[in-house]
């Protein structure tokens, strides 16, 4: 069989790594132009890159960190955020065991490359068509090639059409400004991603070994970038960062693509849909996308091809929506601000708009209604007793994720007395806590 992966990006050399060791045997070609370069963005990550690394590379988690020159991360500060507490963390669980990485999207695609196994053709894709029962990709500057299969890691559309493009309605943001600050002082085996409420949105921060990745996340509709680049400025003074670089001014749009798989096409990262960075769903997704097309394009039988590509697709279409309602329901109830973009954010778009899905391949209002149940069930003073909700997880996030943010937002009822959703000083200020009162 032969296959393509068309992307230069973390994606595309995600997918050129996985399909160089998932199917050896296979041609590939891996497609880009150098011309355009990966977004120069720190990322963070969920739990399931360091292992996923490890198998690409057959290294050890330490050596992995080191070729990536990438942080340990152990979950998200969030400061500012909800009603109760000045700040809380969102742990990865077990705490300070399990981890991810904060990392640097050029050194992800320098790391990679190692272990690609491919054809490369560095020019600029025009066109992939389905042409018969095959996907011909087309060049500038040179003659189109057919493959059995074809990965799209292109990124953004260059426009979207409803009649291909599922909006998401009830994520708050879609503009970011992008900064490089110089890197800080820390122990790169164990940090923690920083989000940041402000007036008028919040701020990402992402500490690498090299240097520290900044994001202004925000609404256009409601702030204007000047008002936006104003208050990002006034962060940093605040945070005492001395001099940055700034990288980018970007919109974007918060969407699934309605087709991401039919067993000849796989739509991966950008191309398949995209939701601002709030919990690191993209390059988790990533994973996700990959695995799950390949399990079926190199598995599945001729004559069972086409309906289980619509269960794949249909799979993939709800996971990435399960992922848009957790990352909208951190702003149900609001912030420290009360400010236009807060209100909008807590009132108008998480309450209204989350069971809103029109002519989808989602039940939006049965999404809405599980995920409420699963909210109500971890969150009241008896977990597991309340709606009977059976659920283990939803999207990557297990149960315990909804109590621990739950209780950071300020909608557990009777919260946990080890406060362990708080900062490791916060915990270790606590007076007669519950560890204290059972050594009695």
């Amino acid at each position: 069989m032969r296959i393509a992966v068309v992307g230069g990006g973390s994606a595309g050399f995600l997918a050129a790594a996985m399909v160089s060791r998932r199917a050896p045997h296979h041609a590939l070609c891996h497609i880009y132009d150098s011309l355009i370069p990966p977004i120069g963005v720190g990322e963070g990550t969920l739990l399931n890159m360091p292992t996923e690394l490890c198998s690409l590379s057959g290294l050890e988690q330490a050596a992995v960190q080191r070729g990536l020159e990438a942080t340990r991360k152990y979950g998200v500060l969030f400061q500012g955020w909800g009603r109760s507490n000045p700040e809380f963390i969102h742990h990865f669980f077990p705490i300070d065991r399990a981890h991810g990485y904060h990392l640097s999207t050029e050194r992800l695609v320098e790391f990679l490359g190692e272990y690609i196994r491919a054809r490369t053709v560095d020019a600029r894709v025009t066109t992939i068509a389905r042409v018969d029962n095959t996907m011909e990709v087309g060049f500038e500057g040179l003659p189109p090639e057919r493959f059995d299969f074809v990965i799209d890691a292109r990124g953004f559309p260059r426009e979207l059409d409803r009649r291909q493009h599922l909006l998401v309605p009830f994520i708050p943001t879609n503009a970011a400004i992008i900064r490089r600050g110089p890197a800080t002082a820390q122990d790169v085996n164990h940090t923690y991603t920083r989000s940041v409420a402000r007036p008028n949105g919040w701020v990402f921060v992402i500490p690498l070994a090299g240097h520290t990745s900044y994001g202004y996340i925000y609404n256009r509709d409601i702030t204007s970038v000047e008002e936006a680049e104003s208050d990002f400025d006034a962060f940093m003074s605040e945070d005492g960062v001395r001099g940055f670089v700034h990288r980018a001014v970007t919109p974007f749009p918060n969407y699934i693509h309605r087709h991401i798989y039919d067993g000849l096409l796989a739509r991966i990262g950008n191309a398949a849909g995209f939701m601002e960075p709030l919990e690191a769903s993209a390059l988790a997704l990533v994973l996700i996308q990959i695995h799950s097309v390949l399990d079926h394009r190199l598995s599945e039988a001729s004559d069972r091809m086409e309906a289980c590509a619509k269960l794949t697709n249909d799979f993939l279409v709800r996971l990435a929506w399960r992922f848009g309602l957790f990352l909208s329901w951190h702003y149900s109830r609001g912030s420290t601000y009360d400010s236009r973009f807060w209100r909008f954010a807590r009132d108008e778009a998480w309450p209204r708009r989350v069971d809103q899905a029109p002519d989808s391949p989602v039940d939006a209002a049965t999404e809405a209604r599980r995920f409420e149940d699963l909210v109500d069930d971890t969150t009241g003073p008896d977990p597991g007793r309340r709606s009977g909700s059976s659920a283990t997880s939803y999207a990557v996030f297990r149960r315990v994720s909804f109590r621990n943010v739950g209780a950071g937002l300020g909608y557990v009822e009777a919260a946990p007395e080890t406060g362990w959703w708080l900062p490791k000083a916060a915990r270790n200020g606590m007076e007669d806590s519950f560890l204290t009162r059972r050594r009695r």
